[in-house]
């Protein structure tokens, strides 16, 4: 009943990082390959990788590609090149906590590494491949505790999403998708429904894409039909990604996340975020301090080769919006499911 076509959007293969092209999806199931930092650059900026934590698998590649370019021996001007790869890399997408956090890990190993600096290359490379595989490990760790937050009546789900939290936003599995796929698994999901995700339309190209491929039941709708469906009785639980979450569990996520979790809460219906501990940033104190990431206006007005709006209007193009913690449920991590007041005891585990 159950099929595994395992999605892997970065593969290390032959010296270079593959990338699915995700921009080109579902039509066209195609991949990249980045063997330069700055082509890792423009493939985050251009959104060919996307989802929070596949771009700090993408950035941590990018750090290494950026070593691996420096041909010198002096270990001064080898760190003195890394920062300015590292600097390039995260001026890519200024949302996605994942992106600085992988980044200041592979910084961190450049300058604690003792040795030469071929050693300090290795050792750059193989950090970024134990980035990509802990991430898979992670979402496998979300989507199992998830199940378990899940409502236990009716005894098979309709579950909402909105973007894509899939194997393409991660190393594979995903966050939010790996909740899916884990009810999917075990029995406990009658269907999926996908909102569409204007302007980019992540959960009618991506997600629907993700699910047909496993044989995933997918009913794709578009982001206004969300409350109707809800007063239909038709959703159990919405479970999305995160970009970013605010040391009191206020959540940056894709755009449209917001009115999904006001409309859910006026439904009572559980309101889940999935996401990896590192896309929690402590520095932060509420979600008033997420930066939000403005987009080309091109994303909203045209579609393809075709214009949809009158000369002369005016666009704004915020690509994510931040949820009130209070509109959450739960946070789901690979560490357990917490309620957003909780984060802070984490915060005070990890420092102790």
């Amino acid at each position: 009943m159950f099929q595994t076509n395992q999605v892997y959007p970065i593969i290390w293969h032959n010296d270079s990082v593959s990338l699915i092209d995700q921009t080109r999806l579902p039509n066209e199931y195609a991949f990249v390959e980045i063997s330069r930092s700055e082509d890792m650059a423009v493939a985050i900026k251009t959104m060919i990788v996307r989802g929070a934590p596949a771009i700090g698998v993408a950035a941590a590649y990018g750090i290494y590609l950026g070593a691996r370019e420096t041909h010198t021996d002096n270990r001064d001007e080898f760190l003195h090149h890394l920062e300015n790869v590292a600097q390039m890399l995260r001026s890519t997408r200024p949302t996605a906590v994942n992106l600085f956090w992988a980044i200041s890990r592979m910084m961190k190993v450049a300058y604690e590494t003792i040795g030469t600096v071929d050693e300090i290359k290795k050792a750059l490379f193989q950090t970024a491949q134990a980035i990509n595989a802990e991430d898979l490990q992670t979402c496998q760790a979300i989507g199992d505790n998830g199940l378990k937050a899940l409502p236990t009546q009716p005894g098979q789900l309709t579950l909402l999403t909105h973007c894509n939290a899939g194997a393409l936003a991660t190393a594979g599995y995903g966050t939010a998708l790996g909740v899916v796929r884990s009810a999917w698994r075990e029995g406990r999901l009658a269907r999926l429904f996908a909102d569409e995700t204007r302007p980019r339309l992540q959960g009618a190209k991506l997600t629907a894409w993700e699910c047909v491929q496993e044989g995933i039941p997918v009913t794709v709708i578009t982001d206004s039909m969300a409350a109707h469906c809800m007063k239909q009785g038709l959703i159990h639980a919405v479970v999305v990604g995160a970009d970013r979450i605010a040391a009191n569990g206020d959540t940056a996520n894709k755009i449209g996340t917001y009115s999904l979790a006001l409309v859910s809460k006026a439904h009572n219906i559980p309101f889940f975020v999935a996401a990896p501990l590192s896309t929690v940033d402590f520095d932060l104190a509420d979600g008033s301090q997420i930066p939000i990431e403005e987009r080309h206006p091109g994303e909203i007005y045209q579609i393809g080769d075709t214009i949809l709006t009158p000369e002369g209007v005016e666009f704004y193009n915020p690509a994510f919006d931040v949820t009130p913690a209070e509109l959450i449920t739960a946070i789901i991590t690979e560490n357990g499911v917490f309620a957003p007041s909780e984060l802070k005891q984490l915060e005070a585990r990890k420092a102790a």
